[in-house]
């Protein structure tokens, strides 16, 4: 998979190495158009470079769709470490890290993602200005889980609107896939809210936590069998690629909402879908609260202030859907076509010189 090849568009895809902390990673800065891009950094153990280089190219493109259509004046980009985690992290490998992301002068401004927490970013930090994401101890934003499910449900709480007529997933059966950072937050704010929550994970971890911490959840064995349940909300909240050939044919959902990133496996899902009945919230759109959250850091962070802003990821989608619905167009593409009018029409006016 050659860079050049692809027709994504990128302005920018950097290949960092250093061979001594064992540090292998890309950062891929999708558009500036409305700012310094930001996005976080995943570390991940691919099977190979190509799945690395094909991750951080289809999230970067993403984050720049999400930031513009959450309103934020930041570009979208993204960064991929090449790795395991649990065996490969070390200060040396985030440092050498950090002192690739400075080399780009804030182009790019990196935070959390799958694989990497707030404590990692505060030692990235000691190399680079660029990191959002950090310690309340350090004058951040903390964990940006928080405000994502908290995005999540209020988009959840949009789409439910325009299904019901009514914001309230009370008496509604939800099945979340994932209880990481954001799935487990999620799940608190449905309980309060009086729905049903069903969920699994492949994390036995997850699972027993899920046990001990809300009993009254119903477990399920797989995504599989989630998707096929009798619910009325399917809620990804792992990895991307949720939304495939396998899964969409099962679901009995009415509302496709949850936080993972690039659910959509292909092109033409989001059809499917519509052709299924299932209302589709765009991912990112009602995942944007963590981007929120950690972009509210750049300035000074004020948590009441993002939180604000974040709530309005409900009226944000509501915005999307009504477009859908007046250009007889899938929710998908509502929202690619608000993200591409504001990077055109804001982007625009960077030619006008200071």
């Amino acid at each position: 998979m050659g860079v050049f090849d692809t027709e994504t568009g990128h302005e920018q895809v950097v290949f960092c190495q250093d061979k001594a902390s064992g540090l292998r990673a890309i950062i891929a800065i999708y558009s500036t158009a409305l700012g310094p891009a930001l996005g976080g950094t995943r570390f991940y153990p691919y099977h190979t470079e190509e799945a690395a280089l094909r991750d951080v190219l289809e999230l970067s493109r993403a984050m720049a769709y999400k930031n513009a259509v959450a309103g934020l004046d930041l570009g979208g980009g993204k960064a991929v470490i090449w790795g395991d985690p649990a065996t490969d992290k070390s200060e040396a490998l985030l440092r050498a890290y950090g002192r690739f992301v400075g080399s780009l002068g804030g182009r790019y401004y990196t935070a959390c993602d799958v694989g990497t927490y707030v404590p990692d970013m505060d030692v990235v930090a000691r190399e680079t200005r660029y990191v959002t994401g950090r310690s309340e101890q350090h004058g951040g934003a903390g964990d940006s889980s928080v405000l994502t499910a908290l995005g999540v449900f209020a988009g959840m709480r949009a789409a439910a609107q325009h299904v019901w007529g009514t914001p309230s997933l009370a008496g509604r059966r939800v099945g979340i896939v994932g209880l990481g950072k954001v799935g487990r937050h999620l799940a608190g704010h449905l309980l309060a809210d009086g729905a049903t929550v069903l969920a699994t994970d492949v994390s036995a971890e997850a699972v027993s936590w899920a046990a001990r911490r809300y009993p009254q959840i119903e477990l399920v064995p797989d995504e599989l069998a989630l998707a096929a349940a009798p619910i009325d909300v399917y809620s990804p909240c792992a990895l991307g690629g949720a939304l495939r050939d396998e899964t969409v044919p099962l679901l009995q959902a009415r509302i496709v909402a949850g936080g993972a990133n690039n659910q959509l496996a292909h092109p033409g899902i989001e059809k499917l879908l519509a052709e299924r009945g299932v209302l589709y919230a765009p991912d990112y759109v009602v995942n944007a609260g963590g981007v929120i959250q950690v972009a509210d850091e750049i300035n000074g962070f004020s948590f009441e202030r993002a939180k604000l802003r974040a709530g309005q990821i409900f009226e944000t989608t509501q915005r999307v859907l009504a477009l859908a619905e007046a250009e007889g167009v899938p929710p998908a593409v509502a929202a690619d076509r608000l993200a591409e009018r504001r990077m055109a029409d804001i982007g625009r006016l960077r030619g006008i010189l200071l």
